[in-house]
């Protein structure tokens, strides 16, 4: 079973950037996907990206859109989540986790968690 260390949370103002790290304990190119997830007070766990580790194609919720970028980088077993023009509603505990793909031509990495397995992820939090 694949674990995840989540990293570089942090308190910024809005309109600020921050970047997250995501470290796999195994990390595979052939047919994989990792998607971001963050759960706010109060309220249930939602995703916000993902990426599909073979060609980097990539899925985002309509909330991040052009706001955030997700990479990865296979030789440090990473992915990446770079978070611009942050927003109060960005606040939350963000985690990372393998997530179903969409078999189709091309194939597109969903929202969807794997497993409901999760690590202690990374505080965001957004304020003035």
């Amino acid at each position: 079973q694949l674990q995840f260390v989540e990293s570089g949370g942090g308190t910024a103002q809005p309109g600020e950037s921050l970047r997250l790290s995501c470290v796999a304990s195994e990390f595979t190119t052939d047919y994989d996907a990792i998607g971001w997830f963050r759960q706010a007070p109060g309220k249930g766990r939602e995703g916000v990206s993902c990426i599909l580790t073979s060609d980097g194609s990539t899925n985002y919720a309509d909330s991040v859109k052009g706001r955030f970028t997700v990479t990865r980088d296979p030789t440090k077993k990473t992915v990446y989540l770079q978070m611009s023009g942050l927003k109060p509603e960005d606040t939350g505990i963000y985690y990372c986790a393998t997530v179903l793909i969409r078999t189709s031509i091309p194939p597109v990495c969903l929202l969807r968690p794997l497993e409901d397995s999760w690590g202690q992820g990374t505080q965001v939090t957004v304020s003035l």
